[in-house]
Parts: C-alpha cells; structure tokens; sequence
C-alpha cells in the first residue's frame, strides 16, 4: 500500500478549494466503503483547536476518474462546513472518521486554510501548497512518477497532513548521531515508511512535515501571522497589501509566473520576504483549469511544454533556465544551481549538518553569542536535504563575497552570513529510497539546460553550498529578501539559537 495509496484507506476526501474566507462554504467531497462517517474541523497553530463537528453523516463511495491525478475526482460535495467569521487566519484540518471500518484504515484527512479579510497581522505566511501538489501522487501520478499535470482536487496522500511524529526517522537527511554511519541509501526512511504505509514522498513535502513546523513553532512563542496558500498570491487580488512581510518555509519549489511576480512587486514596493526554505522557487508551473490543477513539464519544458515556441518565458521548467531567463537568485541572491543537495544520497554525507558562521556581528545573529567558525543548527540537521546556494569568493580579511554574476543581484546589496557545502547529484549518488531520472540526474541536466553541457559546464556545478545572508534585489530603496536557504531549518527550531535567529528576522523584516 506504501506504493499505491489511492483508496487503501476506508475514508478519503478533500475541500473544493484549499483557501477560503470568512463567510464562505466549505464544500468537502467523501468517498467512503462505509454507509456512515464522523467530521470534526480543527484549527492548527501553536495548538489544535476543535471548532467543528458533525456526526453520522451519510456516507457513499464515489468513483474516481482514471483522469483523478491530473483533472481532479469530480465527487459530489458531501459536507458544506460554513467559515464562520469568529475563525481566525490559519489552517484548518479536516479529520473524517469511518465508522465500521478497521482501526488502521478508518481515518482520513483534507485541509484549508482561511485567510483574513482584514489583515490584522503585519505578517503573511504563505504555505507551499502548489509543492505539495507536485509531490502528491494519490489517484496516479505525481510531478515525479510521469505526470506533467496534477490536480489539487483530489485528497492528499497519506502522511502528508497529519501522521503520529517521531523524531527523524521519517526525514529525508536523517541526523546522525554520534557513532552512526549516514543513511545514503535511505535505508531508515524505507524501513519506516513501508511499516506505516506511507508514500515515498511523503517526507518531501506536506504540511505535516515542513509548514507545520514552523507555523507551531511560530505561534507558541508568540508570533502570528495571517495566513495563504500558494495559489492564492495568483487568484486574490491585493493578497499582499497592508502587510509588512511574505514569509515562505520549508519546501517551496514550485512557483507560478503570476505568484513570483506578486512577490517580487511586493519587494520592490517596500515590503519585505523571509524565506526559510530550500530549493526555494526551483520550477516555474502554470495554473489552469481556474486555479484546480497545475503544470509543469519540468526535465521535458523545453522538448514538450505546448507554450515554449509562442511564449518561451512562460515555459514550465527551471526558472533558471535560458529559455525562461528569470532565475530565482536574481531575486533570492541564491539558487538549487549553486547548490541543492546536503547529506542526502552521496551528497556530503557526513557534512555538518548545520551553517558555518562567518559574519558573526550580523544583526540576523544577534543574541545567539555565536562566533566566526561556529556552526548553527547542527544538532537536529538545519542544513539538509534541499538547498539553495550562491557563487561567492573569500574577499581580503576572510570572509565571503557575492562574485560579480549577471545571475545575481548587485553584489553591494548582498550580505552572506553563513555558508556550508552542498552539492549536485548525478545519476547512482541518489537514495536507493527515491525514484530518480531514468537517463541523468539533476546534475546532469542542470549542467545541460544552463551551461550546455560539457565537463566545463558540468564543474560549474558540481560544488555548491547551503547559504544564509541578506539582499535587495530591487536597490536600496526597496524591500529586503532574507534567504536561509535549506529545507531542514524548520526541524531547529527547538534550538534557541536556531530560533533566536528566525525570531530575529520576522521582528526586523515583519
């Protein structure tokens, strides 16, 4: 069942859309084997609070289209569930509970989040929804098994909302401990895994194992925000007016034309952007069907995406991409291309697991007592998985500097604070645990698609680095961009330093 999720469970469901607002109905579309089922609605932050139920609600199995994964199931709407307007901005998880059926398949899981009307924070979070998406293989294919569209009509796969926690058995750059060889291979992750039935992606993207992390974090000390999904800085206009700061964690990698350019004006308007993630705005994707499903050709864009030759810039691949000519580190001051993988597979397995301070009298660092040499985050792994890198040199007293890169921004409005290796994989440096290309690696094709191949090109990016600093891409007049660019900063921050160093950003950008 680990391999083929769709419909093992006895209950499945999902929301018509993934953002609402006060006032508006939520539609919840059910399939279950059972005749009757449970609903509670709950709000998840630094707590979870139940604020909805209904009980015994009449229950059907639907059909699901051969066409799920990429058109959506087209089920019935089996429990409107109204927003009230006392809810506040955040997201909501839906429990739906089939009544009959065995412990360990009666339980399902949906989600929307409800976002403000009012902007009463000064803060947007923004949950990377459309990454989920692309990882989500329930009804068929995912953006990784051989889709090019996929639906956000349809539930999620198991584990991506909600599964019991454990320490890091379930992550993709498992820490080690002292005495413990890495997991290359992924072997833990398999292991655990296929013991609860869980998809292979499932500890790539989701709210459960990223957003999650950094919303709970976030709230339990304090901080609040008000809260979007990824598509909605495309279809709500004026999401972003009033605030003072975007804020993006975990896995954000899959970014439309339209959302980018919403940011980006924000930026450039004055307002600020956090982004905590690795492997940050990686794939340029095409929302259609009104906003229910989304594009992305990714390694093919530019043999098969339908728009390359009529409009090159809206091409479906790497934003980094020449056909496309945006990449993400004019923008973020980094890149996956400088950088996008860290003990993962054969990439530094036994690297530090967390950023090599240098500008330690940085005010992202203040209050944490660290020193130039110190290593931040180590001990839970803060730089791991997916990266995001820069192409620097050491200047004369030893510390990095952004290199003259027309890629980049204006190296005078760049600040790098803390470097650590990453680097590329090519084909065999993978995890046995994933499913890879058939034919090259990312290596390979970042290399192909950027440089045009050759061992030139393939040196260009072999080496890379995790990297922390500060920018402006817009000039000094304009908004700041702080890049922390992995994808396992989220799972520090228990450490108060790792957190003393989040807290430090929203509070100057926010």
């Amino acid at each position: 069942m680990a391999d083929d999720i769709t419909h093992y469970d006895a209950i499945e469901g999902y929301c018509g859309q993934l953002s609402y607002s006060a006032g508006e109905i939520v539609e919840l579309c059910v399939s279950t084997s059972e005749t009757n089922f449970d609903v509670t609605v709950s709000r998840w932050g630094g707590s979870i609070e139940q604020v909805w139920s209904a009980r015994g609600v009449g229950g059907s199995l639907q059909p699901t289209p051969a066409t799920a994964d990429a058109s959506g199931c087209g089920w019935d709407t089996s429990v409107e569930i109204p927003v009230d307007p006392s809810w506040r901005s955040g997201l909501y998880l839906v429990e739906m509970t089939a009544n009959g059926a065995p412990p360990d398949r009666r339980t399902g899981h949906a989600c929307f989040v409800v976002r403000s009307s009012e902007h009463r924070k000064r803060a947007l979070f923004v949950l990377a929804t459309n990454t989920w998406n692309a990882y989500n293989d329930w009804g068929g294919r995912s953006l990784y098994t051989g889709g090019n569209q996929v639906s956000f009509r349809r539930p999620f796969g198991r584990g991506m909302l909600s599964r019991p926690a454990t320490d890091r058995d379930d992550r993709k750059a498992r820490p080690r401990r002292r005495g413990e060889e890495p997991d290359v291979d992924g072997e833990v992750y398999q292991s655990y895994r296929y013991e609860h039935g869980y998809p292979g992606y499932m500890g790539s993207a989701g709210w459960f194992t990223y957003d999650r992390r950094f919303v709970e974090w976030a709230e339990r000390s304090g901080l609040e925000f008000d809260y979007a999904v990824s598509s909605d800085l495309e279809l709500v206009d004026g999401l972003t007016d009033g605030y003072r700061l975007v804020i993006g964690a975990g896995h954000d990698e899959y970014w439309s034309g339209a959302q980018r350019d919403a940011v980006e004006q924000f930026v450039a308007d004055g307002g600020n952007y956090a982004s905590f993630s690795g492997n940050t705005i990686f794939w340029q994707v095409r929302l259609t069907d009104d906003g229910s499903a989304m594009v992305c050709h990714k390694y093919s864009a530019h043999l098969d995406d339908p728009v390359r030759a009529a409009d090159p810039a809206a091409m479906t691949g790497m934003w980094c991409d020449p056909v496309i000519g945006r990449p993400e580190s004019r923008f973020l001051a980094a890149s996956s291309m400088y950088g996008l993988y860290s003990r993962f597979g054969q990439a530094t397995p036994r690297g530090v697991g967390g950023f090599v301070v240098y500008r330690n009298d940085h005010w992202m660092l203040e209050g944490t007592g660290l020193r130039y040499g110190d290593v931040l985050g180590a001990d839970d792994g803060v730089v791991g998985y997916e990266t995001v890198g820069t192409r620097f040199t050491f200047d004369d007293i030893n510390l990095p500097v952004v290199l003259v890169d027309p890629l980049l921004p204006d190296p005078h409005d760049v600040e790098i604070v803390c470097v650590t290796p990453a680097s590329n994989l090519m084909m065999g440096e993978y995890p046995a645990s994933i499913a890879a290309l058939d034919d090259q690696g990312d290596l390979e094709f970042i290399a192909e698609r950027a440089y045009g191949g050759g061992d030139d090109a393939f040196a260009k990016v072999r080496h890379g680095n995790a990297v922390m600093l500060v920018c402006r891409p817009f000039g000094t007049a304009a908004g700041e961009v702080v890049t922390v660019g992995s994808t396992d900063w989220v799972f520090g921050l228990r450490d108060p330093m790792v957190g003393r160093v989040t807290r430090n950003v929203l509070e100057r950008l926010g």
